[in-house]
Order: C-alpha cells, then structure tokens, then sequence
C-alpha cells in the first residue's frame, strides 16, 4: 500500500506493483516540489503535443499554479526514494459559474517513471481529493493521438464525449484534442442542489 499523506495524516491506496521495491508517497505539493514539477513538465512542452504550451514554465511560475491548484482543487505530486518522479492536479474548467462542481485534470511523469503504475496511483489520490472537496465532474483534455493516456482514462471510467478537429497548432500541424468525462461521487444528481466545491 501506498500512502496518500494529506496534512500529515496518511492513507494507504494500493501500490504499483513495479515499485514496490521502493516506498511511494503521494502527498500534497508544497512550494519546494516548483523545481522538479518545472524539470518533468519542460520536456512535454518542448518535445511533444501533449501540453499546448510553448514555452516551458520557469520555476516561480510553476510555484504559482501549484499554489493555485491547491486552493480550491488538488496539486499532489509522487515521491519516491526522496525524489517526486511525477505530478497531478486539478484545475478550473470553465470560468462561468455554473461550471463550479466541473474541474479539468493532468497528470504528467518523468520519463523514467512512467508505464510502472505510478500515474495510477497519482489519479486514484487526485480524484479521490476532488471527490472529497464536492466536485461532481472531472473532465480531461487529451491532444490526439495519445492512446496511453486515453486507455487509463478509460480504465478510470473516463467517457469520451467529443473531439475538436484541427484545434491547435503545435510542431508544425494542425492538433486534434479528445474531450472525456467521468462524474465523481454520486455525480449530478437530477433536481437536487449540490453542496458548494470546498
């Protein structure tokens, strides 16, 4: 088991197997992590489609979304052995208000980190945390093609709901993104009022 430490009380969800041979902590980010979530994040700016940032993120700003991640969503990272060999947080969907109970999910890992289960645990942690805080959706933004990431997003219930042709442009060619969605908790309940997101 792996424990998610939440203001220093810890709860175990189950480990990857792969990495099991070392402790893995999912925990909240504090303003320490900005280095190393800035290091794993730069790489899918330059290198890929993933993200359609252009420019990497400097530190004190990757500082400043994490603070604001975790105000209102969730900003976890993935420790292990000392180190945070990935990241995943929530953020807002839409501006209007009526989209509060909605929020827009990411992960991302270093390179060596990835295909060992660890980004399972990252999102089980994540939507567990917006569960807890009265979020009803979790929606995921996925630049086409990416089958990785849309078969996990599958295998958390993830449903895709649209595809945006030729919406970016990013290394030279026009980008498709996948619009996915999945409820949380009870999810929308027809004609009752959820509690506010805390």
């Amino acid at each position: 088991m792996v424990p998610v430490v939440r203001d220093g009380v810890p709860t175990p969800v189950p480990a990857p197997t792969s990495l099991e041979h070392a402790p893995v902590i999912v925990r909240d980010a504090v303003p320490a992590d900005a280095a190393a979530c800035a290091a794993i994040y730069a790489p899918y700016v330059r290198d890929t489609t993933i993200t359609f940032e252009e420019t990497p993120p400097s530190v004190e700003e990757m500082a400043g979304r994490m603070a604001r991640a975790a105000r209102q969503w969730a900003w976890l990272v993935a420790e292990v052995d000392g180190e945070v060999l990935g990241y995943a947080y929530a953020g807002r969907f839409k501006e209007r208000v009526a989209f509060r109970w909605s929020s827009e999910t990411s992960i991302y890992l270093a390179p060596d980190a990835r295909g060992k289960g660890l980004g399972r645990v990252l999102y089980t942690a994540l939507l567990d945390r917006l569960t807890e805080r009265g979020y009803r959706r979790a929606v995921a933004v996925i630049t086409q093609p990416n089958e990785t990431s849309m078969a996990m997003h599958r295998s958390f219930g993830f449903t895709q709901v649209g595809l945006l042709p030729s919406i970016g442009f990013k290394h030279g060619a026009w980008r498709d993104v996948a619009w996915l969605v999945r409820s949380l908790g009870e999810g929308p309940v027809p004609g009752l009022t959820p509690d506010e997101p805390r």
